[in-house]
């Protein structure tokens, strides 16, 4: 199978190597710094809850197809089974899931997954293992070779509920347009969505 290779404008440029990862780093550890107090009560809560583990460890795909560990905090009972997140509003959420997902902060351990260098603040979505389709797509487009983000272009054009291709299509554009510049106005524009209305359970 091919792999589209990505233009030397965006993904060669000095920013793709080497600024890129700085500013993960930089922002990453005074925002996870910030967040420990309350990322402390909702550990708290999540165990007091049911006394299940407070974090959900699930295996994703990242750059290059490898496989890593991916951190949220737990907001679904123990057991649940392995889904892609358009489809887990379908499954049981706790009370404290309810109230962390409505304000995105189940998220907050994947910083630690930006720190490690295993993911960035801004790519293409982590796709689980099984959607095979998606990540033959990213393969075919070259956005493989992009690190998955917290957030994305995909993402902040209503990620949850888009068919598989139109993700694809938008990891794609990404990495065409990828540069400091576009990563700023995904991060705004994330930002500016934490702070909508939260939907309602």
């Amino acid at each position: 199978m091919s792999t589209a290779s990505p233009g030397r404008s965006s993904f060669d440029s000095f920013y793709a190597r080497a600024g890129k990862r700085a500013v993960d780093v930089v922002i990453s550890i005074p925002v996870t710094i910030l967040l420990a107090p309350i990322a402390i009560v909702i550990g708290i809560a999540i165990r007091m809850e049911d006394q299940g583990p407070v974090l959900f460890v699930q295996e994703r795909v990242g750059r290059y197809g490898d496989i890593f560990r991916l951190w949220k905090f737990r907001s679904m009972p123990t057991n649940v089974a392995n889904v892609p997140s358009a489809r887990a509003g379908a499954l049981q959420v706790t009370k404290v899931g309810k109230m962390i997902r409505r304000t995105n902060l189940d998220e907050v351990p994947q910083l630690m997954n930006v720190l490690t260098g295993r993911m960035t603040l801004v790519g293409p979505r982590p796709a689980l293992p099984t959607q095979v389709s998606l990540i033959e797509m990213r393969r075919r487009n070259g956005a493989i070779a992009l690190k998955p983000g917290l957030t994305g272009l995909a993402q902040v054009n209503s990620y949850d509920g888009m068919p598989e291709d139109e993700k694809a299509e938008w990891d794609a554009k990404y990495l065409s347009k990828l540069g400091a510049l576009t990563d700023l106005r995904v991060l705004l524009r994330t930002i500016a969505y934490l702070f909508r209305k939260p939907p309602q359970y």
